[in-house]
């Protein structure tokens, strides 16, 4: 387990340090069998139980004088697969992590190494340990801008591919950062109620500047997830037109040997009294009657602008 207050910068102390009366805020993290063990010295009003072994989404809920919730975060690496979840329980004095996958305790560290506070307050590491969760996913949503960018191209190019699977990749990706998002929204405005007047009113403008952060990353990522959607109607509509333009061909091959087909079947009869059959000069004629249709076809065409 680890203890901590909340001063000019988080400073490592013990259990007694934050049940002896100290004015500072503070945060502790412990495992699920750690919590079990301790939870009655924090004297927090828990009517649901938080449960680090069973979380599925993140939220938070209002109980007669705490504030529980889960954290479910997924690896921005592996969005699908991997992800880290933890709970916690929070009072006006301070929060409590119950955490057995270490997230929390690394996030902790990076406030530790990174920030320094002229006011400290619980509102102010909330919102920096909130932070924490969106603060690499604008660079991970330019990327995917930069291979949806590159993927276009590939779709507008003369040979007319793209990687199709990517953009569903993405898609997919975008899909879950959405879901994410959300849950921290509507757990960001159970912070922002301030239904148990665990936050200062002064101190609330950092819930709302952390609220306004995730309504500009929710904007971007479903402004992302349209241009994966502009992008695979593109790659649909590049593909009806290669389509188009092998039926046009086809159409153009089919018109042209529709009257040398009808020639050839029609001296292929081989009547006795077909007088061409005979003629010396038949066969060349054949061959210019032939050359001259087709010639005559491919200027039509090409003015009709089907070539």
């Amino acid at each position: 387990m680890s203890y901590y207050l909340l001063e000019e910068r988080i400073r490592p102390c013990n259990a007694e340090d934050i049940h002896g009366g100290t004015d500072s805020k503070y945060v502790a993290v412990l495992t699920t069998p750690e919590w079990k063990e301790a939870r009655d010295s924090f004297d927090m009003g828990i009517e649901l139980e938080p449960d680090a072994g069973n979380i599925h989404n993140t939220k938070a809920e209002v109980n007669y004088d705490s504030l529980t919730g889960t954290f479910l975060i997924p690896d921005r690496h592996d969005l699908k697969e991997k992800d880290s979840r933890f709970a916690f329980a929070l009072d006006e004095k301070g929060i409590v992590f119950i955490d057995d996958s270490g997230k929390a305790e690394e996030m902790i560290n990076v406030i530790r190494r990174t920030k320094r506070w002229r006011e400290p307050s619980l509102e102010r590491f909330l919102y920096d340990f909130l932070e924490q969760i969106v603060d690499n996913d604008l660079a991970l949503m330019e990327r995917y801008e930069t291979d949806l960018d590159r993927i276009e191209d590939e779709i507008l190019s003369s040979e007319g591919h793209g990687d199709l699977a990517r953009v569903n990749e993405i898609r997919s990706d975008v899909r879950e950062l959405l879901v994410h998002y959300e849950q921290i929204i509507d757990m960001t405005q159970e912070l922002e109620e301030n239904e148990n007047g665990f936050f200062s009113e002064e101190n609330l403008r950092y819930i709302h500047l952390f609220m306004n952060l995730m309504s500009r990353r929710h904007d971007s990522a479903v402004s992302l997830r349209e241009h994966t959607m502009q992008v695979r109607d593109l790659y649909n509509s590049q593909l009806d037109v290669r389509q188009n333009r092998t039926m046009t061909l086809l159409t153009v091959i089919t018109t042209i040997f529709m009257p040398l087909t009808l020639i050839a079947g029609w001296y292929g009869m081989n009547f006795v009294f077909m007088p061409e059959l005979t003629w010396k000069w038949g066969y060349p004629v054949v061959i210019a009657v032939s050359v001259a249709i087709v010639i005559f076809c491919l200027i039509l065409f090409r003015k009709k602008k089907w070539l």
